[in-house]
C-alpha cells in the first residue's frame, strides 16, 4: 500500500476517534477529554492532506516522466 493511502486512512481513523472522544468528552463535561478529542481530530485532518499532497506530487511527476519520455 503506497504511504499517501495509508496517511489518507490514519488520517480518516484519527478524525473519527477525535470526533467520538469530544463526544463523549461533551455528555460528562469533561473538559479535558473534549479538548484531546478536538486536538486528534485536527491531527487526523493534517494527516489526511499529507496524503493527498503525497499523491498529487506522485501524479505531477508521472506527469513530468511522461513528457520527458516523448
Amino acid at each position: 500500500m503506497k504511504t499517501s493511502t495509508k496517511d489518507r486512512i490514519k488520517g480518516t481513523f484519527h478524525q473519527a476517534k477525535g470526533a467520538i472522544k469530544e463526544e463523549v468528552g461533551k455528555a460528562t463535561s469533561n473538559r479535558d477529554l473534549k479538548a484531546e478529542g478536538k486536538a486528534e481530530k485536527k491531527m487526523g485532518k493534517v494527516q489526511e492532506r499529507i496524503g493527498r499532497a503525497k499523491e498529487s506530487v506522485a501524479k505531477a511527476k508521472g506527469q513530468l516522466a511522461a513528457l520527458k519520455g516523448r
